[in-house]
């Protein structure tokens, strides 16, 4: 059957229904461009509602091309943070180099955008919200594609239906890629850190920029959006094998990480206060996700889900609004199979050049050793004196096609 002869038949049939896991930033994003291609879709999110607020994230490259053409680009110029400086401190608090933030992050200053995790969603849902059903506080329990005709999908709420294509866009430890493919840890590429996010006062009168304290294997700092009166404070530490029994205990986060960080200084004692109270700790693993395939029948991933690159590249939000794209076009004239295949072809390896940022030096900021830190500090102190970097060109590595539409 020829490319043609797929359209026609695509066309002729009812809207394919399409269920998506997940509506932080790959799942909405996917949402919107397969309803602009014809299909009815529905977004399953365990959340009661939309996350709102969360640390910042990076826009850059290709994926500021897909949202300028989804309409939200000035909204999020709008929302942009613009951290003006990034100073870095020894043990002892004292100042080691203060640097242009785009140096060291491989972004290009007036282009790159960097918006607080909760804009970006709420523009994402924004959106979509009108023309695409959003079922919350709910999730997969089983999927059952045996009819060869469907996915049979059971929610935790008790229902039940069936969805011609299951999309899993459910992050890191998504729920859907266990159902479908396995256990996390045979796709869990850990790369030996762990860290822990959470806002607390802004105590030192911090704006527009990031503190950042380290001892070897411990990193500490202090990140001001703006001049409001609280700051995102981030404590990241090397570990040597991924706490599993930590990830959905809140207690054993912050029992681990109090420990780790108990006899350091600075402003980490006060840190640790804020960190016993808080009430949107968001603790993880530094890890990648690499999959041989993206799919399985008439169930793929999108996003972390799929391939997450960790926070060392920040190109994790990047990669999950290039990649909705892709997968949405490729499904747009194609059945799910061709859509599937076409999706990892097109795609893997912008994937795999943004995965491997982690190897041109990002993971050298949370240096393990005393030799290994006074490195980072000469980079550091050479750095100061250098203009702002032009972009990495795994950020851009992708060019869009233009796919066609349905409605």
């Amino acid at each position: 059957m020829t490319r043609t002869d797929q359209l026609r038949d695509i066309r002729s049939t009812p809207r394919r229904k399409v269920l998506i896991s997940g509506a932080s930033i790959a799942g909405p994003a996917l949402a919107y461009w397969l309803n602009r291609y014809g299909f009815a879709v529905t977004v399953v999110e365990k959340a009661g509602t939309l996350r709102d607020g969360g640390y910042p994230i990076d826009v850059r490259g290709t994926a500021l091309e897909v949202v300028r053409r989804m309409g939200i680009l000035p909204r999020l110029q709008q929302a942009h943070i613009d951290l003006r400086r990034l100073t870095f401190l020894d043990g002892d608090g004292s100042e080691v180099a203060s640097v242009n933030p785009h140096t060291v992050t491989g972004g290009v200053a007036g282009q790159d955008l960097e918006v607080r995790r909760g804009d970006l969603t709420s523009a994402l849902y924004a959106a979509v919200r009108d023309d695409v059903e959003f079922l919350f506080n709910d999730s997969i329990d089983t999927l059952d594609q045996q009819s060869g005709h469907g996915v049979d999908v059971t929610f935790r709420g008790g229902s039940s239906r069936t969805f011609d294509i299951v999309i899993g866009a459910d992050g890191l430890h998504s729920r859907t890629r266990e159902l479908l493919l396995g256990p996390e840890e045979q796709f869990h590429r850990y790369l030996g850190y762990c860290f822990a996010v959470f806002t607390m006062r802004n105590t030192l009168g911090l704006s527009h920029e990031t503190l950042m304290w380290n001892t070897p294997g411990r990193a500490a700092a202090l990140y001001a959006v703006g001049d409001s009166d609280e700051v995102h404070a981030f404590l990241n530490f090397a570990h040597p094998q991924p706490p599993y029994d930590a990830f959905r205990n809140p207690e054993a986060q912050r029992d681990l990480v109090a420990k780790v960080f108990a006899d350091a200084g600075w402003e980490v004692p006060g840190m640790l206060a804020a960190l016993h109270d808080a009430d949107d700790l968001f603790f993880d693993a530094v890890s990648q996700i690499r999959m041989p395939r993206w799919s399985s029948g008439r169930v793929a991933l999108v996003g972390d889900a799929a391939y997450a690159p960790s926070f060392l590249t920040g190109q994790g939000t990047s990669l999950a609004l290039v990649g909705a794209y892709m997968l949405a076009g490729s499904l747009a004239d194609r059945d799910h199979a061709a859509g599937f295949a076409a999706y990892e072809h097109t795609t893997r390896e912008f994937v795999t050049m943004n995965q491997g940022l982690v190897g041109e030096g990002d993971a050298t900021l949370f240096p393990t050793t005393a030799h290994a830190l006074e490195q980072r500090n000469d980079m550091l102190r050479n750095l100061s004196t250098m203009p702002s970097g032009e972009g990495r060109p795994a950020h851009s590595a992708l060019t869009l096609p233009e796919f066609m539409s349905m409605t």
